[in-house]
């Protein structure tokens, strides 16, 4: 995070959760942990339980300037300080 600079971010994530208390490793939860952080980023911000892991990559996708995706809700406006301008 020192090597950050004032625009970088990164949103860490998972692809698939597994509860600790179940037997074995197979696939027992479908959310996921989400950290989103950067020094435009919003402290303490909580974005609940998002309906789908397609909003990260939907956010990525406005953080960079890129066409908005098929699918996901961006929450990119919810957490930064200082809005994207193009």
């Amino acid at each position: 995070m020192d090597a950050f600079g004032p625009e970088d971010c990164a949103l860490l994530t998972a692809d698939h959760g597994c509860d600790p208390t179940w037997p074995g490793t197979d696939h027992t939860r479908e959310y996921v942990p989400l950290l989103v952080f950067g020094a435009m980023v919003r402290a303490g911000h909580r974005l609940g339980t998002r309906p789908t892991l397609a909003d990260a990559g939907a956010t990525v996708a406005e953080a960079l300037g890129l066409p908005a995706l098929e699918k996901g809700l961006s929450f990119w406006g919810d957490i930064t300080c200082v809005p994207r301008t193009s």
